[in-house]
């Protein structure tokens, strides 16, 4: 209880300083803003709500803009915003700021729809799309603002998909997009699910509150249901069957977001439409995408969407930056450190300095050059940033290490007749994605050590020799699993870990804080999941045939890291990932409507001999 009174008060305390600090950060905008909102038409007749933050003075500006389904308020003539725009220094430069509630979101008029499904050709002005309602905002700006004629557009997660959604003919006015960590396919690698397989604990908590009935003023949501809880993993394990969601206890909408997302369990037209990726193409405005390399939710989007505006846009004005930040990271005032990464600098200041307030500044005011590199990463393990030209750097390589006996990891191609490793996959009993007991994700997860996870019966643990020099991997990997298994369906989660040697020891990430012990530390470099049904196609899934060998393929994002001489790589396979993923029944079914009954244990085999030689591509730096 004395534990509980000391949180309470260092909340309150914390709490008075923060509130502190947004009266004072609101009446900076105030004396320099004039707040106004509007009710702008669009081609079809739905009116958006937006609103504007005006400079006073009598310049003229150009106009930053935002669009979001998490609301632009705060609503009120007297109710001002804390900040504006992306950071504090493109705030105090000035520009027009604008914010609006997208189609069918808070006071907006019209019907929101996820990822709303681009239109090529449209042929009437009941054709509309994100980026036609981009198109008809910007040109209602031009015409009642004091502005420059140029419009810059910018946003993390959902408002950076608008901003990838507004790029497709767009507006002449738009000059600079910043897409960050933008949304781009929910089926393969964004938010719902990954190449398959459903995220769970993301998925419930967020649309429980996303789409719930809305309040007449349209200022607020409620919640479909209220779930509390401190062990996520045990909540879900009870939960059981995800069945029992689609009920009036918790999604009783049968038109609500999660209904819907459920209700296509495979790569469908309704997935197809919404992936925003192959319309990005004859892209004009100068665009910046930005994400994180421990970014949750959308590492995937922010990746693919640099990659589909330079293969399908020629001669484009395309750069892709990428962080050591988790979702939105890189919007905090500092960034020195992560879970147990500490970055020596402050990452933060040299991009929102260096990179996103000169890009702006550059484009929608002429102000000054914008010369970064087409591509900037931070390279974690070694701390650096390195600028390269293309994305995967040129002198990336393709380097295979196969899986083998003994949990052997080596670039030599097994010879063996026949070997495999097996172990048991229990639903009843999956390997949790954090050794953290939590009602929340635990952040860190993507940097966590690995060691809760080797120990289990039922994940497989492979690894190199130690490290004679340094490696360094710059680009994508990619799993070749060949498996066999009992049961008809499984999935396949692959970790990339950097292994710490015995005795690392890092110093105090503050000033009289204890030093950090890193002493065989197996440190999660890049991790995915597939859902082994889609191992061929993610629109037609297939059944595993009871101990025959197949391969299946996983594609796992990019990565920049560098493991250190006297390190280790490691590579562990495992088929649970809970409760992020859900549970695969290990039987080919729709598993939103598995009873408890389907869900069975498997026995799984990965076969590392001659002819099926299971292994890691890791794109090696020469």
């Amino acid at each position: 209880m004395r534990h509980l009174y000391c949180f309470i008060f260092i909340l309150i305390s914390w709490t008075a300083l923060a509130q502190n600090a947004i009266i004072q950060d609101t009446t900076w905008v105030r004396n320099n803003f004039q707040k106004t909102e509007f009710a702008i038409p669009m081609r079809d007749g739905v009116k958006l709500h937006t609103i504007i933050y005006a400079p006073k003075d009598d310049q003229s500006y150009p106009i930053l803009m935002q669009r979001t389904p998490y609301s632009a308020g705060p609503y009120g003539e007297n109710k001002y915003r804390r900040r504006l725009g992306p950071n504090v220094s493109l705030m105090r430069d000035k520009y027009i700021f604008v914010y609006q509630d997208v189609r069918g979101r808070y006071k907006s008029e019209g019907n929101f729809r996820e990822m709303t499904p681009a239109i090529s050709n449209k042929k009437s002005n009941q054709d509309v799309d994100e980026s036609s309602d981009t198109y008809d905002t910007i040109e209602w700006l031009l015409k009642n603002t004091r502005n420059n004629g140029k419009v810059g557009q910018y946003g993390i997660s959902f408002p950076g998909y608008y901003s990838s959604a507004a790029l497709p003919d767009a507006h002449p006015a738009l000059k600079a997009v910043s897409p960050q960590a933008p949304m781009s396919d929910e089926f393969i690698g964004d938010d719902c699910y990954h190449n398959g397989a459903f995220f769970l604990m993301d998925n419930f908590g967020f649309y429980s509150g996303f789409d719930g009935p809305k309040s007449a003023d349209g200022e607020s949501y409620e919640r479909f249901f209220k779930a509390s809880y401190t062990d996520a993993y045990q909540y879900f394990l009870d939960f059981g069957p995800l069945k029992k969601a689609n009920t009036n206890a918790y999604f009783s909408d049968p038109g609500s977001v999660w209904r819907q997302v459920v209700g296509h369990p495979v790569y469908d037209e309704f997935w197809q439409s919404r992936n925003i990726k192959p319309h990005l193409k004859n892209v004009k405005p100068a665009v910046l995408v930005v994400g994180g390399w421990f970014d949750a939710e959308d590492l995937y989007g922010a990746l693919k969407t640099y990659s589909a505006i330079e293969k399908q846009s020629p001669g484009n004005n395309v750069r892709l930056v990428m962080g050591p930040w988790t979702h939105g990271g890189w919007a905090a005032p500092t960034w020195k450190s992560f879970a147990q990464y500490q970055f020596g600098t402050d990452v933060n200041k040299y991009y929102q300095d260096e990179i996103e307030t000169k890009f702006f500044n550059a484009y929608l005011k002429d102000k000054g050059k914008f010369d970064q590199a087409k591509v900037t990463v931070f390279e974690t393990g070694s701390n650096a940033w390195k600028n390269y030209t293309t994305w995967p750097p040129k002198n990336s390589v393709p380097t295979p290490f196969y899986l083998g006996s003994k949990g052997k990891l080596s670039p030599a191609k097994p010879i063996e007749g026949k070997s495999f490793s097996e172990y048991v996959s229990d639903p009843a009993k999956p390997v949790p994605y954090t050794s953290v007991i939590s009602g929340r994700r635990n952040n860190e997860y993507m940097a966590e050590d690995q060691r809760f996870a080797a120990q289990r019966p039922d994940v497989l643990v492979f690894q190199t020799d130690t490290l004679n020099n340094d490696v360094t991997l710059t680009g994508e990997i990619i799993a070749n699993l060949f498996v066999s298994m009992t049961g008809s369906d499984a999935d396949f989660v692959v970790k990339v870990i950097d292994v710490w040697p015995a005795g690392s020891v890092l110093p105090a990430l503050t000033e009289g804080q204890p030093s950090v012990q890193m002493s065989g530390y197996q440190q999660m470099v890049r991790a995915e999941v597939i859902r082994g049904k889609f191992r061929n196609s993610f629109s037609k899934p297939e059944p595993f045939a009871k101990d025959k060998v197949e391969k299946v393929t996983l594609k796992l994002n990019e990565v920049a890291h560098t493991f250190k001489k006297g390190h280790r790589i490691m590579v562990q396979v495992q088929s649970s990932w809970f409760p992020l993923v859900d549970r695969n029944p290990q039987k080919f079914i729709n598993i939103f409507e598995a009873e408890e009954a389907d869900f069975q244990k498997s026995s799984i085999s990965v076969h590392h001999d001659a002819k099926n030689s299971s292994h890691i591509v890791l794109p090696v730096m020469q």
